[in-house]
């Protein structure tokens, strides 16, 4: 990450840079000023030139619009925030295709593609951050792709190498030839190129190939969606529910009607008996994300949803959603 925001520096000759609430890129220095959420609360002063907008969360819209009669209105404050807020040397826009840590959270149909569109109005990059959605989580091989958007600069990282600490910085000759990242070692890393890392990337990308672990994805993410889908009528503490391939968000809410999300006592409460039931569960802000290893099969899914279920029938009976 840090290196796609340098590699953007260099070939615009701008320095600054936009992100999203609810994104998360990292915890260095240069990119924490761009968190979207309290996580860099007391953390001092973060790198000038960092800007942050509304994501398409469309289910906690701040402007309490609606897709798409609202016409990405998201993107249009975005618009007046430049204006007002910066000085008008952006480098780049830098975006998770679907946001991992807010809580799995899919924007709208067409919205990476207008978003780009706002880049090109100010001659700026847009940077995808493909670390958690890229090789095959979502159900293609990279996030974008569901928006028929290619980026001028794709981090990737985490599936990649099947657990082996390995990241990647993808973009085109012409943006990396760019001066100073193109000068001999400002590019590089004490670790880079590790032999060890390249054969545990090129082990992983061939099995996700020869298995066709990126339609499996897609096939067992829909089967789980419709399967969570049919308990709603009967919980009504599920709200946002969504997702592509293996990446799937539910938001646990006090009441359907407000969206109130359930206390963080409540979310504990409900770790720890999954915990007892052989269930870990991954819960932020009252969100469950769904993130299971893309080998997952149609009937292991079926036995963890059984647990799950089971557990919210729990829940429901003991009103542990109005704690």
């Amino acid at each position: 990450m840090e290196a796609a925001l340098r590699l953007a520096k260099a070939c615009t000759g701008k320095f600054e840079i936009v992100g999203f609430w609810g994104g998360f890129h990292g915890k260095t220095g240069g990119v924490l000023g761009l968190v979207g959420d309290k996580f860099k609360h007391r953390h001092g002063p973060q790198t000038p030139g960092l800007f942050l907008s509304p994501y398409a969360n469309c289910a906690r819209c701040p402007f309490r619009a609606k897709h798409p009669e609202c016409s990405f209105l998201c993107l249009e404050f975005l618009r007046s925030k430049i204006r007002s807020e910066t000085t008008g040397s952006i480098a780049a826009f830098i975006v998770e295709p679907v946001q991992g840590t807010a809580g799995n959270v899919v924007p709208p149909p067409g919205y990476l593609q207008a978003l780009q569109a706002v880049a090109r109005e100010h001659e700026a990059l847009l940077i995808a951050d493909e670390m958690i959605t890229g090789f095959g989580r979502t159900g293609k091989m990279f996030g974008v792709e569901h928006d028929s958007v290619v980026p001028d600069i794709m981090t990737l990282g985490k599936g990649m190498g099947g657990g082996f600490p390995v990241s990647a910085l993808i973009s085109t000759d012409e943006i990396v030839s760019a001066r100073p990242f193109s000068l001999p070692s400002a590019s590089s890393s004490s670790y880079g190129g590790n032999p060890l890392a390249s054969a545990a990337a090129r082990a992983a990308l061939d099995t996700i190939l020869e298995e066709d672990l990126v339609e499996n994805s897609r096939r067992v993410g829909d089967w789980i969606l419709e399967r969570i889908g049919a308990w709603k009528s009967r919980f009504p503490f599920l709200g946002r529910l969504q997702g592509r391939g293996l990446m799937i968000g539910l938001d646990l809410v006090r009441d359907a009607a407000s969206g109130e999300p359930w206390s963080p006592e409540a979310c504990l409460e409900l770790f720890r008996r999954g915990l007892r039931d052989g269930i870990i569960l991954m819960i932020s802000s009252a969100a469950v994300r769904i993130n299971p290893a893309l080998t997952l099969s149609q009937d292991e899914a079926a036995l963890a949803l059984d647990k799950l279920e089971n557990l919210f029938e729990e829940a429901n009976r003991d009103n542990l959603f109005l704690r």
